[in-house]
């Protein structure tokens, strides 16, 4: 049964109480100085959205790709050069989409307020904002984020976790970004939203010579329907779960049901500890929503750029 968020509007309120930088964003960053910013960023995400639902799923997997790799600083919109592979040319990269939503409300409030919002905080707005038209709940982003002016594919390589991981390597990727196994499994709920390439689970349908060979944590029936949506070799999609444009926990049902797309989803019921959690969330909306707002909030502040560091860029795709 699909569960849609239904009065679990809850605003969620993260005091950043770290040293560092991390203390430095805050709500309201650019109330004095740019008071529309948040308006317009989430005006030019809700056209886009309604025109592409998918781009939801988009953006707020953008963030994520964003704040793993060198912290929440928008390298990962920075384009390639022709002395430098840029992150977004990277293989996990290669699929992330909502490039022009972040540009079209960057040019917006350029020409509003010149040179005063940070690409990386749109990321962040544009992220939450995705979330909310999908059915989840608001909550409020701290903002103050400067962005980088760097960006290398060897890094994304590097960082960002790939779809075969299991518990112990994810554990220790989201460990390592200063986010527990709670917030681990509470962050991988955002594939409730979006699509995944074949190529992303083949191994767990065909062997190395692509003939039939079923992840034995993989439901039979689940494990037919995708080998008939992807037969060796496909460049197809297919969604993540029944409803992959709407916020809910059916994501959480699907793992325990053995229905889990990804390796590094289905993982997450394979350890005791992070088994729990998913059974938490799987039929808990409100629960849910509210943790993954928290988490997202926390994600939102790794290793940001903030008083002088870093730059404001004037183009989101090009360092100034």
């Amino acid at each position: 049964m699909e569960l849609v968020v239904v009065g679990a509007v809850v605003m969620v309120a993260v005091c950043l109480c770290a040293g560092g930088a991390q203390a430095q964003l805050r709500v309201g960053f650019y109330d004095q100085s740019c008071p529309q910013a948040e308006v317009m960023v989430r005006d030019e995400v809700g056209k886009a959205v309604s025109v592409n639902s998918g781009l939801a799923a988009g953006l707020v997997r953008m963030h994520f790709h964003d704040c793993f790799v060198k912290g929440c600083d928008a390298s990962v919109l920075l384009d390639s050069t022709a002395s430098s592979t840029a992150e977004k040319d990277a293989i996990p990269n290669k699929s992330l989409r909502g490039f022009e939503v972040v540009d079209s409300a960057k040019q917006r409030l350029e020409s509003a307020c010149k040179g005063v919002v940070s690409c990386a905080d749109i990321l962040a707005f544009a992220a939450r904002d995705s979330v909310v038209l999908a059915g989840g709940s608001p909550y409020l982003v701290p903002a103050g984020r400067r962005d980088g002016n760097s960006s290398a594919a060897s890094d994304a390589m590097a960082n960002l976790p790939p779809p075969t991981a299991n518990v112990a390597q994810l554990t220790q990727i989201f460990g390592r970004n200063g986010l527990s196994q709670d917030e681990m499994v509470t962050l991988s709920g955002a594939h409730t939203l979006g699509v995944s390439h074949c190529s992303s689970f083949s191994s767990r349908l065909y062997d190395s010579n692509g003939s039939r060979s079923q992840d034995s944590a993989l439901d039979a029936a689940m494990a037919s329907r995708l080998a008939q949506e992807c037969p060796p070799g496909s460049a197809n999609v297919v969604a993540m779960d029944a409803s992959p444009n709407t916020f809910d926990t059916s994501y959480f049902q699907n793992l325990l049901a053995g229905r889990g797309v990804l390796a590094s989803d289905q993982t997450l019921t394979s350890d005791n500890a992070t088994a729990a959690l998913v059974a938490q969330n799987a039929y808990n909306i409100y629960l849910f929503a509210t943790k993954f707002g928290q988490a997202m909030v926390k994600m939102g502040a790794i290793q940001v750029l903030t008083g002088s560091d870093g730059q404001i860029r004037t183009n989101c795709r090009v360092a100034n």
